[in-house]
């Protein structure tokens, strides 16, 4: 029933405009107003990946990574993304610690990865892709 059909994943923001902004300009992605379905954008990763993003008035941020980015090198992608304003999340847990550009370098327990937040709050990364 469900596997033949179209799906797509969406997230909520709480002001399309700044979303627009930051997925469009920030971060040099294909964002364009949803021809179907009024006052929703579409995030074009690729022709096939396309996420929608809705306004929601009540809206709250996600609190696990709701978009991770696979690049080949996520110290050239931080620094490339902090100079256009993007501010990376440090974190300094026990057993959990970014260094002072927000990278977690990569071990056996997983890869390297960096995240940040949306005009919204919700978190997003860069992630190594090991190619």
């Amino acid at each position: 029933m469900l596997k033949d059909n179209k799906t797509f994943s969406s997230f909520s923001v709480n002001d399309l405009a700044r979303a627009r902004e930051f997925y469009g300009k920030t971060l040099g992605l294909n964002i364009h107003d949803d021809e179907k379905m009024p006052n929703l954008l579409n995030l074009e990763i690729n022709k096939d990946n396309v996420i929608l993003i809705y306004p929601k008035p009540n809206h709250v941020p996600a609190t696990f990574t709701i978009l991770n980015f696979n690049v080949q090198n996520v110290e050239q992608t931080v620094d490339e993304l902090t100079s256009r304003g993007v501010k990376f999340i440090i974190y300094n847990d026990e057993n959990f610690k970014t260094n002072e550009k927000g990278i977690l370098a990569g071990n056996d327990q997983g890869p390297t990865i960096a995240w940040f937040n949306d005009p919204a709050g919700n978190i997003l990364s860069v992630i190594q892709s090991g190619n």
